[in-house]
């Protein structure tokens, strides 16, 4: 899996695993690293998703995670999801086969819908979740294949209030359906469309700092 690779400091004990939205590469968010200002060394990896056709865009070949098959809920496309949910794992493994103690999943958009695909069913304990700007997939099978380890799991899910590819609304259905399955959500909304903000970014490190 390629992907650009960053490390804070020497010897990271920590990893955050990133990934970018539809049509970006793990380019997308690697300006974000100093920004977070983390004191500890940690080991930020972010990785191109594989080009596919993607069906909204007229199947025009792009980086993407799974196929988008229409604007809004409505038919998944399950076999991408998990796909992608196999190469998350696969990542998380080479990280803690070098020696990663700590693993974040964190994701914006697509990237984060399987961030929390992936997260919820892992049969590791994880350090904690960044879903950005996202929505959870496959939510009907999530509470038959949800693993024991990752249910006190921290999530942090963040959204913009003008958000016009995925609604704030659809976000906060996720949200509730997570947190009637018990989860624990710190949940954000700032005054931004489908992006990422200032404000946003020193709630992220504050988490982080928390969590590690």
């Amino acid at each position: 899996m390629q992907a650009v690779e960053i490390n804070t400091g020497a010897n990271p004990q920590a990893c955050v695993i990133w990934l970018h939205g539809l049509g970006a590469d793990g380019h997308d968010f690697e300006p974000i690293v100093p920004e977070l200002e983390l004191e500890q060394p940690v080991r930020f990896v972010f990785p191109h998703a594989p080009v596919r056709p993607v069906t909204i865009n007229q199947g025009m070949r792009m980086r993407a995670w799974y196929d988008i098959l229409q604007f809004g809920p409505g038919p998944e496309d399950e076999a991408g999801v998990r796909a992608s949910q196999k190469l998350v794992e696969a990542m998380i493994a080479a990280e803690k086969s070098r020696g990663i103690g700590k693993v974040v999943l964190a994701g914006f958009s697509q990237g984060g819908a399987i961030v929390l695909q992936t997260a919820l069913r892992h049969r590791e304990r994880l350090a904690g979740v960044l879903a950005l700007s996202t929505y959870l997939p496959l939510h009907r099978t999530l509470e038959a294949e949800r693993s024991p380890e990752n249910r006190e799991v921290p999530i942090f899910m963040a959204h913009g209030q003008y958000d016009e590819i995925i609604p704030l609304a659809r976000a906060e259905q996720s949200r509730q359906f997570l947190e009637r399955l018990d989860y624990r959500v710190q949940w954000h909304t700032y005054p931004m469309p489908h992006s990422v903000c200032p404000e946003e970014i020193a709630d992220i490190s504050a988490f982080l700092r928390e969590i590690l």
